[in-house]
């Protein structure tokens, strides 16, 4: 192997999370792959954060031309992981923060370390607080509890989708819902309206549901919004913005798997 292939051998491509809450979620080990690296890229949520991730490695580059109104995010993305690995395949340690967790609702992260392990770089992705992880928190419900669906917005309209109204629902991504363009950033409101004609299958309009998201400032309180399902349609959204409907009937026991199970302990006496 020649040197020249040697060091570019040396590439490598780390994805982390820095969290929902500016600072404070980010992880020792997340902290330490930003200001060790070579080259660190972001598409941060603000350009706070992205200033602030400055402050851990001044050689940072934000990701965030990529993006424009009109502009497939598909495209977006392609062109981030394309820039990302130019990086990695000239033999630079490179670090790549995703706001929130760089696992989820981050197509480009997951593609970034697929594509580099494919050529033969090292990579892999640190995990970290996501959106979820502090709804759980602020709204006060475990998704153990009776369970808990989670779907992109736009997905969940457009595809036949088997709902349980006994389990919570999070529908991810309400502000861009019944988007196909793939490049808008909002949806009018007449998308939701076809939100709500959806839901409407399963739950009643005077059905209680929530309009959240996380603080990502320690100066900030999330957002917290009950409304009636009736009303989705002229809330309030932002990209970040998670719309949760809590279950509207209860559990059906399975007497089938309860008698099964009655039949084993039996047996086992």
């Amino acid at each position: 192997m020649s040197q020249a292939e040697s060091d570019r051998r040396k590439g490598k491509l780390t994805c982390v999370s820095t969290g929902m809450l500016l600072g404070a979620h980010l992880t020792p080990a997340s902290r330490s792959a930003i200001v060790n690296a070579d080259i660190v890229y972001s598409a941060a949520a603000s350009a706070i954060s992205e200033q602030w991730l400055q402050t851990l490695n001044p050689n940072f580059h934000s990701l965030q031309p990529h993006y424009a109104e009109g502009t497939d995010r598909r495209i977006s993305y392609r062109a981030m992981v394309d820039t990302m690995l130019s990086s990695v395949r000239s033999g630079l340690s490179v670090c790549a923060a995703f706001y929130g967790h760089a696992g989820v609702f981050a197509w480009a992260g997951h593609a970034a370390v697929r594509q580099a392990r494919s050529e033969g770089f090292s990579a892999y992705m640190e995990p970290g607080v996501s959106a979820a992880d502090c709804l759980f928190a602020d709204l006060g419900f475990d998704p153990g509890a009776v369970g808990c669906q989670h779907y992109e917005c736009t997905q969940f309209m457009f595809n036949q989708r088997l709902i349980d109204p006994s389990a919570y629902l999070v529908l991810w991504q309400v502000s861009i819902a019944g988007d196909r363009s793939g490049g808008r950033f909002h949806t009018p409101s007449d998308y939701r309206a076809l939100l709500i004609r959806r839901l409407a299958e399963d739950y009643p309009l005077d059905h209680g549901v929530t309009l959240y998201q996380a603080a990502a400032l320690a100066t900030e309180t999330p957002r917290i919004e009950n409304i009636p399902l009736s009303k989705l349609a002229e809330a309030e959204t932002h990209p970040t913005t998670t719309l949760i409907i809590p279950p509207a009937k209860k559990m059906t026991r399975n007497s089938d798997m309860l008698d099964a199970a009655a039949e084993l302990e039996s047996a086992a006496i």
